[in-house]
């Protein structure tokens, strides 16, 4: 309304009122001003126009801000958070970084200009500076971080347990027969990749086998995990089995081994981690490690919602661990 407004050099007040068909503006003003925004595809913004006329109070909004939306995971845990805050009486303003720290930042900014009463948060893979958040905690602004917590500030989390989820994972790999193990995680700087590897690690050292670091890769989606796997499977040393950080990458590896011709999981044993939708759509079916989203996003809610009405102490951090647990399907012997 503003550049409309410049163009046609009016008050925003009145473009307005043209745009709503007010009678305060001639029929000659309000033609050419609904000329000039059809003209420049100007079409207004129903969800902001909700807002701007809503009750809501700005305390009862909760910023999330997602990696990426399109992962069951992720999405799952945002159901989880929806269903919560509605019953908590809040509502929920959703953003997707991308996986990207700039966009992050900007988001960040954003929900303070928007007032909201928290942010709950998983950091993008290239996040490494802090300062947006602990901005919003300078703010008064409570913090909750989910999957992917930020390390370099102490502040509340809702995480599952990765380390015991992998810990069991591999030690079951172990247990059905399988020797050599790969490692297919995310950059280590990741809190969850660390905590994987670390379970990854002590299970095998645990069982009595020796820990080969040219098994561990930094690969955590399907389509690098299509383009590295046939190099693993031409190594002389190839592995006899697959431990993925997420689920869709465990399934890269499955089209991949069957498209050269190994049978899985006679020649070949692979777990991921998720439990998605995915899992059960792939032949085999994958054995994967359950995550419970759902239940990270209410976990996340409801500290949230107790810092912001007071019934935590805004100094208190709160540390929540979900469990995981192993669901055996068909990629494993």
């Amino acid at each position: 309304m503003k550049d409309i407004a410049r163009e046609l050099g009016v008050s925003v007040a009145t473009v307005s009122r043209a745009l709503k068909d007010s009678p305060r503006i001639s029929k000659e003003q309000r033609e050419r001003v609904k000329a000039f925004a059809r003209e420049h595809n100007f079409y207004p913004n129903a969800i902001a126009e909700s807002l701007r006329q809503s009750k809501m109070r700005p305390s009862t909004l909760i910023g999330v801000i997602i990696p990426q939306i399109n992962h069951y995971y992720f999405s799952s845990i945002l159901a989880g958070i929806e269903e919560q805050a509605n019953v908590r009486g809040y509502s929920v303003v959703v953003a997707q970084s991308g996986e990207q720290y700039e966009r992050e930042v900007r988001i960040c900014e954003s929900f303070m200009h928007s007032r909201v009463c928290g942010v709950i948060v998983s950091q993008a893979k290239d996040t490494k500076d802090y300062e947006h958040f602990q901005k919003l905690l300078d703010k008064n602004i409570p913090l909750v971080f989910y999957d992917r917590i930020c390390t370099g500030i102490n502040t509340n989390r809702v995480v599952v347990d990765d380390y015991l989820g992998a810990f069991k994972a591999v030690s079951y790999l172990i247990e059905t027969g399988c020797k050599r193990i790969a490692f297919y995680g995310s950059p280590m700087q990741l809190e969850i990749s660390k905590n994987r590897y670390n379970g990854y690690r002590d299970a095998i050292l645990r069982h009595g086998l020796q820990v080969d670091d040219s098994l561990r890769y930094i690969c955590d989606c399907r389509a690098d995990a299509e383009e590295l796997t046939p190099a693993v499977m031409e190594r002389e040393d190839l592995p006899d089995a697959f431990f993925a950080v997420n689920d869709d990458t465990a399934i890269g590896i499955l089209y991949t081994v069957k498209r050269m011709g190994f049978r899985v999981p006679e020649d070949i044993s692979i777990c991921g981690f998720t439990n998605g939708e995915r899992a059960i759509a792939c032949e085999p079916m994958l054995t994967t490690v359950e995550q419970r989203g759902y239940m990270v996003g209410e976990e996340a809610v409801d500290i949230l919602v107790n810092q912001v009405e007071g019934h935590t102490p805004m100094d208190k951090v709160e540390k929540k661990v979900v469990r995981t647990r192993l669901v055996v399907r068909g990629t494993t012997r």
